[in-house]
């Protein structure tokens, strides 16, 4: 397997699982770091059990197009796998390369993408997106749209519906003291939301991790939280280059002062950001050139047992189902509603925790995730 994803260490628990299965030996190149818009990640060797684990030299770090592993044919030779896993966009120029690596070594490919959008793409990369999707053995698609993109650009062959990771259920477990009974709490808690918006709850936070961008909507949760107009708590976890803007917004709306900007952690200690908050919130916007294609995020915090609210951008719905709240995007007035009602309905807090952590046991674990990627493995070799 080629995975720069694979750096982050909460990721390597699937490949641990992939490992475990019999007649599998699995060695996975990595980069030793990779650049983005949050910054530089540097690799975490965390889940490490059971395969081989190879850092391998990468150029163009940080170009999602053009980078690519000079040293991967050197791998390839030594191991003459049957196949090769690319974990990367078809369009990609580090695909094409190990695309030409399993060809020339007799190895079975398949790529993986998150791609919901048709986009175009000028030369070389619709060269590159035409020449794999001729030359595959098999697509993985992390969502129901990228099946219907590659399909309407000619691609014929075998494709299933695989979120790329899925979730350590251990490691993203609810806090036990995280339920909260009507018992605890004083009677006027319990009334519905009032017309301005206020609350006598006084420790109810609310979450968001992720980039800092404009299409991943934390400007429309400040919003939304400014409405609430109460004694609530908003943690904002992550980077980016909206970074000061936001905090900026926070001032104007005059929320500054409750509101915490977290930076960025480890994989591992993102649970313990989880279990500090009552709901998490995903306020995606879709972009001309983007719009959701998954967030992973919810599906760590359904682990956790903390409701979740998200937009109806993209694949969140899909991710959510009936675990949780969905709101219309852009629309802060509909959010505020949704925290709203979150805040004030405890029994509705405890049903979409419970709800949440059990969709993530049947659909989202590490173990369904490997286990389905397993089954396209030996497709492959039949």
């Amino acid at each position: 397997m080629l995975s720069k994803a694979c750096v982050v260490g909460a990721y390597q628990r699937k490949l641990e699982e992939i490992a475990a299965y019999d007649n599998i030996e699995l060695t996975v190149a990595v980069p030793p770091e990779w650049k983005d818009e949050r910054g530089i990640l540097k690799l975490e060797k965390i889940y490490t059990r059971g395969y081989r684990l190879v850092t391998q030299p990468i150029l163009f770090n940080g170009n999602f197009h053009l980078h690519f592993y000079p040293r991967f044919e050197a791998l390839v030779r030594e191991v003459l796998p049957d196949v090769i896993h690319i974990d990367e966009e078809p369009y990609n120029f580090a695909t094409f390369h190990a695309l030409r690596l399993a060809q020339k070594y007799h190895a079975r490919s398949l790529f993986f993408s998150w791609q919901n959008l048709n986009r175009r793409y000028p030369f070389p990369f619709n060269a590159i997106e035409t020449y794999v999707l001729n030359h595959t053995d098999y697509a993985i698609c992390g969502n129901h749209d990228s099946v219907e993109v590659w399909r309407s650009k000619g691609y014929t062959g075998k494709i299933k519906v695989i979120p790329q990771f899925g979730v350590d259920t251990e490691l993203f477990s609810p806090n036990p003291k995280s339920q909260i009974s009507k018992s605890q709490l004083p009677t006027s808690n319990l009334q519905p939301p009032t017309s301005n918006l206020q609350s006598p709850i006084s420790n109810y936070t609310i979450g968001y991790a992720g980039r800092l961008v404009r299409e991943k909507g934390v400007h429309i949760l400040l919003r939304a939280f400014a409405r609430l107009n109460d004694h609530s708590r908003l943690k904002i976890l992550g980077s980016g280059p909206q970074h000061d803007s936001l905090e900026n917004l926070a001032r104007d709306l005059n929320v500054r002062d409750r509101v915490e900007f977290l930076n960025w952690i480890p994989s591992t200690e993102t649970p313990d950001f989880s279990r500090s908050i009552d709901v998490f919130v995903l306020p995606s916007l879709t972009q001309s050139n983007w719009k959701e294609q998954f967030g992973r995020a919810l599906i760590e915090n359904m682990s956790c047992g903390v409701p979740v609210i998200g937009s109806t951008c993209g694949e969140i719905p899909n991710v959510i189902g009936d675990a949780g709240l969905i709101v219309k995007e852009g629309d802060d007035l509909e959010l505020a509603n949704a925290l709203i009602r979150l805040r004030d309905d405890i029994d509705l807090r405890n049903d979409l925790a419970q709800r949440g952590r059990e969709r993530v046991l049947e659909k989202f674990t590490q173990k369904r995730i490997a286990e389905e990627t397993v089954r396209v493995y030996r497709e492959l070799k039949m």
